[in-house]
């Protein structure tokens, strides 16, 4: 793929920032609840250690913060602006959309996180 050794791709597949070999999450779908917030321990392919520091994916709430503002905002355009709905139907649309998108969300702030402090590592893969 065109944009893998970049940190969007990492962001967006939820790979390893390390060598983007392979996912980080147990489970792939984010919408499998009872996983969705389960990573493995380190990668396979190149051994990075997942979880820098015990609670280290605490930080990623802020992230997950600006995120879900980001949904949010899409939501309220979406409804409010496009569709030309009321408030009332403008608000609703935004908690469908926070709830409905909440794994997402989550998963996408981890990522973000942990790509704030790793970089991708030409040298891990393996050709």
């Amino acid at each position: 793929m065109m944009l893998k050794g970049t940190k969007i791709y990492s962001i967006f597949t939820g790979a390893c920032p390390k060598c983007q070999q392979e996912s980080m999450y147990k489970t792939k779908n984010p919408y499998v609840l009872s996983d969705v917030l389960k990573i493995n321990d380190h990668c396979s392919h190149c051994k990075f250690k997942y979880r820098l520091e015990p609670s280290f994916f605490y930080g990623s709430m802020y992230v997950s913060y600006g995120v879900g503002i980001a949904f949010a905002v899409a939501a309220f355009i979406t409804s409010f602006l496009i569709f030309n709905s009321s408030l009332m139907t403008a608000f609703i649309a935004i908690v469908v959309t926070l709830i409905v998108c909440g794994p997402i969300i989550m998963r996408l702030s981890r990522n973000i996180w942990i790509n704030m402090f790793v970089n991708y590592d030409k040298k891990m893969v393996k050709k």
